[in-house]
């Protein structure tokens, strides 16, 4: 089905040098890619308020960057974010993330391919994005596995990007119509147009499934 994009893109002739090269940047690193940015750009402000933010506290900070990186696609299987959930980091790849760990991010705590600090991470990610209640038993798996500056981090990075997701997922926007051509942090099965369209009509395509936290009433 056919779908209406919401808000346009800003054209990159209508950037400046500066904003042109971080989008130069989003084609060739990815997360975020082209397209988010270009909408941001309608506001200069917004569009480098989000670009140093995740910069800062993403890309680079005080806690390791893989973890982030799966709390970044928890929320996308959380507010179901196809834009976003369908963007994979190239630097969390290259410290050892594998694509079959973001199968069971919904599943989290039964699956084996965590670690237990990854399974904190993504208590703390679950109980904010749905708002969940915490007690002191939360609150010490929490601190056995990070510093109060890799909380803070770590929070504050989830509360940006469910926010941003959460935005995003209105606006019908896709890969590979801003700067096309290039597959970088693309999952596998969507690195251009038409691979894209095959995987979101496949039938076991995971914004297709039902999203709910595992720890509801308990």
């Amino acid at each position: 089905m056919e779908t209406t994009q919401r808000i346009s893109y800003v054209a990159l002739d209508r950037m400046d040098d500066a904003m042109r090269a971080e989008m130069d940047r989003c084609a060739r690193e990815g997360t975020p890619r082209p397209e988010s940015s270009a909408v941001r750009a309608h506001v200069p402000a917004c569009f480098w308020s989000f670009a140093n933010s995740w910069r800062d506290i993403f890309r680079n900070g005080v806690l390791d960057h893989s973890i982030k990186e799966l709390c970044r696609v928890y929320v996308s299987r959380t507010v179901k974010c196809e834009y976003c959930g369908n963007q994979r980091s190239i630097k969390a790849a290259g410290q050892g993330l594998k694509e079959a760990q973001y199968d069971d991010l919904l599943n989290f705590e039964k699956s084996t391919r965590y670690s237990d600090r990854q399974k904190a991470a993504l208590a703390y990610a679950e109980a904010i994005t749905w708002r969940l209640e915490t007690d002191d038993a939360f609150w010490e798996r929490m601190r056995r596995h990070y510093s109060e500056p890799e909380l803070v981090e770590l929070g504050c990075f989830i509360a940006l990007t469910m926010g941003q997701q959460s935005w995003l997922r209105l606006l019908n926007i896709d890969h590979h119509q801003v700067m096309a051509g290039t597959s970088a942090a693309m999952a596998p099965g969507f690195e251009d147009a038409e691979a894209l369209a095959r995987s979101k009509a496949s039938a076991d395509y995971w914004a297709r499934k039902e999203a709910a936290p595992q720890n509801r009433g308990g």
